[in-house]
């Protein structure tokens, strides 16, 4: 085992033996989910999100920060090919608010090979990203510990899709092109710098509890959701209050001399923020 992938599996307080099955990758899968949350903190604080392997392991594993797609993904990708798996990254469109135009390929998600046999993996679309992979088949309903999913295929792409509300809704299309390091790098960048970006305009934070239920936080408004339904719910009051919720509820390390920030420094980011929802 190498030493990334023993910090990893360290990290997700996992003591089982990983090998490259469908067991290992669905066990992983759910912990990576429920351990490391989805945030975009960095790309409201000073400074740059950068996706180099040695940045996301100090970022993810010994700061104990989370990340967005681009990070959360390509870390994902890192310990699976160190446990033995066939997978490579992928780039889709987010398609899930209904854009006018086609959008860039702006969200990193992973294609694993097994005993011939593809699967999607995801770790990064926040609130509703998938918490197990799913076979790489279309029209196929795919249950996962946190919902129901799909893919269609069009042409050469493929559209994931979520049960939402009584019906299917779009997340976002891909194909299975070749990535290169550059691409993710473009669209980390589009992501963190385009000034229409939700990323930043909004704190976005969920972590996926074992039980099927999860913590979501957009701005100051958090709620722990439950079978897919509210149930605590909150505005938090200020600064301080969203501080003690990051290290409390979604276990968030704040004092890494690199990673870490202070309270002063997320009131400062927060300050133009309402704290309505």
């Amino acid at each position: 085992m190498t030493p990334f992938l023993r910090a990893y599996l360290s990290r997700l307080d996992w003591d089982g033996s990983p090998e490259a099955n469908i067991e290992t990758l669905r066990a992983l899968h759910l912990r990576h989910n429920c351990t490391i949350p989805f945030e975009n903190l960095d790309v409201l604080l000073p400074g740059e999100i950068q996706l180099d392997e040695q940045s996301l392991e100090d970022k993810l594993i010994t700061a104990r920060r989370g990340g967005y797609c681009f990070e959360q993904n390509g870390l994902f990708e890192r310990a699976l090919t160190d446990a033995g798996f066939s997978v490579r990254s992928l780039l889709g469109r987010v398609i899930l608010t209904h854009p006018p135009q086609m959008p860039p390929r702006t969200h990193r998600l992973l294609l694993v090979t097994l005993e011939g046999e593809a699967w999607i993996a995801d770790v990064g679309f926040g609130s509703q990203t998938l918490t197990a992979p799913i076979r790489l088949v279309a029209d196929v309903e795919q249950k996962t510990p946190h919902g129901r999913y799909r893919l269609q295929r069009q042409d050469e792409s493929w559209i994931l899709q979520f049960w939402h509300h009584q019906r299917w809704e779009s997340m976002y299309r891909f194909d299975l092109c070749e990535q290169f390091q550059s691409d993710f790098m473009m669209g980390n960048f589009w992501s963190a710098h385009w000034p229409q970006s939700h990323f930043l305009h909004h704190l976005l934070m969920c972590r996926h509890l074992p039980d099927g239920g999860k913590l979501t936080l957009t701005n100051f408004h958090f709620i722990h959701w439950q079978d897919e339904q509210v149930g605590e719910q909150t505005t938090l009051p200020d600064a301080a209050a969203l501080y003690a919720v990051l290290q409390e509820r979604f276990a968030l390390g704040v004092s890494d001399p690199r990673y870490g920030f202070s309270e002063q420094a997320l009131a400062e980011v927060m300050a133009g923020f309402d704290t309505h929802p």
